[in-house]
């Protein structure tokens, strides 16, 4: 091999040998003097040839995948993904109270999850049917807005939902080829919903739900509802119905086992049940056959009627066995305002469907009293899906039993029972016509607003008569309203207890009536639901509660208009 090696010959001018000869001494090293340059050996040209190659082969490589094998997909994300057009969602209009305390608001999503405002709910007790919730804008899977805009799925957010939510802005978003964020810039603004103060009283409310909540575990009652109302101009002060819902909780929707624990609680916490509720009302509908009974000219207001505690109807059918109407006690001598205080059975039974030589109202004229103040109708308010409710006459029997209607029939509608359904919110409705004179209003939540009216035409002095049994009923002995019977506000009322379940086992007891006495601004009224017959705690008894609360927090109430 050695014969084939090519010998390197390495030639040394002699002028080269002597160059600088003279100044050895003076080399300067830093600068590389006095040292002989080398050619560069041909190993370390062909590792950096080789290695330049790898590298470039990547980098075309690499330049090919980006190019034909991925450019397709590349092309449209950077296509689709440059420069976008986006959603910015408006924030929801404010809620607050009477009082000017925000109840419903909105907040960063701490968590993340949402990148527009979310709602805040007050954690005040006894809201949640009144407020109600929404349900968020939402996007698909891949990231685009499909709903643009807050629902609103019950309460104040529903009914006004058009007013709360506000214009949606849009805005330029610039992504890079990754999905990232790089650049905004907004082309319109978003506009925020309108604010809206509410008629109700967050605090008051709250306390009614709390008392109402209370002797609710106390007496064994199902559930309850409670509402105050201006008798002029329809605004309601407070409403609440127990069991409630947290609104935040359906808003998220997340917590699921708390909603199934909602879903799935027999006292229904999502129903408003001063609106949506339809119960048997019992002996509060007794005023407004004492009114017909007057307007009819049935009866001479200070004629005595005895309860002996029952009347005795002959049966056609079996003469040894006639039909026994009760009262709930022997009230003995009475008149009509003593008889709207004792709540005697007895009187109603008698100026309702007629007794020996007194005349009665009959069905026919009952009901259409009954319908005049407005019962077994919706009254208009929108937060909530009203129930009509039942006035009970023959054309239901037939309709419903596919039966006649009998004298009994008669006895029972007069004292709020058979087949009589009707709603909180009817109730109250009707009561403020009995208080401000003879006028239907509207209620509703807005603070300020002038609910509609129906003038009805009632005659004053009847409401008189009636506004005086009611008073009686508060502060006469064996009225059955006692407990509101106070020093600080003179009130007006009439309680009820009706009979329900199978074997009437339970029953509902309501609390119905205005206040001040002298000059009324407000009705209210108080239902319980379904309690064993055994329980001795009443509507009134839980109502005079709520009024102790405000004569306390909230005495401007309970004093009547200086005007």
């Amino acid at each position: 091999m050695k014969l084939f090696r090519k010998k390197r010959k390495v030639l040394v001018e002699l002028d080269e040998v002597l160059l600088d000869s003279s100044n050895i001494a003076a080399f300067n090293m830093e600068r590389m003097e006095g040292k002989r340059e080398l050619p560069i050996p041909a190993r370390s040209v062909y590792t950096v040839g080789i290695v330049s190659l790898i590298v470039a082969t990547l980098f075309f490589g690499k330049i090919f995948s980006l190019q034909v094998t991925q450019g397709a997909d590349l092309r449209a994300i950077a296509e689709n993904n440059s420069v976008n057009e986006a959603v910015i969602i408006a924030e929801r209009g404010v809620i607050y109270d009477r009082k000017g305390e925000m109840i419903v608001w909105n907040e960063v999503d701490a968590r993340g999850i949402h990148d527009f405002p979310i709602r805040a709910y007050t954690d005040r007790l006894g809201l949640g049917q009144v407020l109600g919730y929404v349900s968020y804008p939402k996007k698909d899977s891949r990231g685009f807005y499909f709903r643009t805009e807050y629902l609103g799925r019950s309460g104040v957010e529903s009914a006004y939902d058009e007013a709360l939510r506000g214009v949606n802005g849009s805005k330029i978003v610039a992504v890079d080829a990754l999905g990232e964020v790089v650049g905004e810039h907004a082309i319109a603004e978003a506009t925020e919903g309108s604010e809206i103060t509410l008629s109700i009283d967050a605090e008051l409310t709250e306390a009614m739900y709390q008392i109402i909540s209370t002797s609710s575990a106390r007496a064994g009652f199902r559930s309850g509802a409670g509402a105050i109302m201006d008798i002029h101009t329809g605004e309601l002060i407070a409403m609440t119905s127990f069991p409630t819902y947290d609104p935040e909780v359906m808003a998220d929707g997340h917590e699921v086992e708390i909603i199934e624990k909602y879903n799935n609680d027999d006292r229904l916490p999502f129903l408003n049940k001063v609106i949506s509720g339809a119960y048997t009302p019992g002996s509060i509908v007794k005023p407004f056959v004492a009114y017909a009974a007057l307007a009819e000219d049935i009866i001479d207001p200070m004629k005595q009627i005895v309860s002996t505690g029952e009347i005795l109807v002959a049966n056609p059918y079996n003469p040894d066995k006639p039909a026994h109407f009760t009262d709930w006690r022997a009230h003995g001598v009475m008149t009509m305002r003593e008889a709207i205080a004792f709540s005697s059975n007895v009187y109603f039974y008698i100026i309702g469907g007629g007794y020996g030589d007194q005349k009665g109202l009959g069905i026919t004229k009952m009901a259409e009293y009954y319908r005049l103040f407005g019962l077994g109708t919706t009254t208009g308010i929108v937060i909530a899906q009203e129930q009509a409710g039942v006035v009970p006459d023959p054309a239901w029997k037939a309709e419903v039993f596919n039966d006649d209607w009998r004298l009994g029939d008669t006895y029972f509608t007069a004292i709020g029972q058979f087949g009589f359904l009707t709603t909180p919110i009817q109730m109250l409705r009707a009561y403020s016509a009995l208080a401000n004179g003879g006028t239907l209003v509207e209620p509703h939540v807005i603070q300020g607003k002038q609910g509609a009216t129906v003038n009805l035409g009632l005659n004053k002095e009847y409401l008189q008569i009636v506004h005086e049994g009611m008073r009686k009923t508060v502060n006469y002995d064996g009225g059955t309203a006692r407990a509101f019977d106070r020093k600080d506000v003179a009130i007006a009322a009439k309680s009820g207890t009706a009979e329900v379940g199978a074997g009437n086992a339970y029953v509902n007891s309501w609390a119905a009536g205005f206040f001040p006495y002298e000059k009324p601004r407000y009705a209210f009224i108080l239902m319980m639901d379904k309690a064993p017959r055994s329980n001795a705690l009443g509507a009134t008894r839980i109502m005079g509660d709520v009024v102790e609360w405000m004569s306390v927090n909230r005495p401007e109430y309970l004093q009547a208009d200086s005007e």
